[in-house]
């Protein structure tokens, strides 16, 4: 006569309890952030450069630069449900990956689905070209404009509820075409941002 077989194993019921108790948890989560992102129903925020112009241009012998920088960032919230706080906000001016002025701008609040307008001035102080970089600028300067980027970097808080969610902005802004002679129009420039 054959021996009765073993009594499985105790520890194969707990993992399997543990298991049915994190795959019930990994649903239940997955189902929530499904549910809130069908309420909320986020969209990108969008970003545009409406004006440009630059100020006080002077390109010494020895290519340093002087001059001011002034643009105006159209910045749309089109979500019904989520406000932004700008808390900080960096902007860097640069000609042909040439950093030429740097700032920062007040921080704002903006709420939903709303349109603020941002002044963002910046300085050139005897910022240094480098050789092509200069020769380029003054070539630019005879056609009557020049083609500049413009990046920004902030750190933000986007508001959904009673939530705060934090979040690095990067906007980028390529050949804003920014006219010499104020008394010529200014094309917008609309610009690809990412939120990390």
């Amino acid at each position: 006569m054959a021996p009765p077989p073993p009594p499985p194993p105790r520890h194969s019921a707990l993992c399997r309890c543990i298991a049915g108790v994190l795959l019930s948890l990994i649903i239940i989560t997955g189902l929530t952030i499904l549910i809130i992102w069908l309420a909320v129903q986020p969209r990108k925020l969008k970003y545009s450069i409406e004006h440009g112009s630059i100020g006080g241009y002077s390109l010494a012998k020895d290519d340093h630069l002087n001059a001011s920088f002034h643009f105006v960032l159209r910045a749309d919230n089109p979500n019904r449900r989520i406000s932004v706080y700008y808390d900080r906000i960096d902007v860097t001016v640069s000609y042909e990956d040439q950093k030429l002025s740097v700032n920062n701008v007040h921080p704002f609040y903006q709420r939903r689905r709303n349109v603020t307008h941002v002044d963002m001035d910046l300085v050139a102080k005897n910022a240094v070209l480098f050789g092509a970089v200069a020769r380029d600028l003054k070539m630019e300067r005879g056609s009557g404009d020049v083609d500049l980027d413009v990046r920004i970097r902030a750190a933000i808080r986007m508001k959904i509820g009673v939530f705060k969610i934090h979040r690095t902005l990067k906007v980028l802004c390529e050949q804003v075409t920014v006219p010499f002679n104020s008394s010529q129009s200014f094309t917008r420039v609309y610009c690809d941002s990412d939120i990390d």
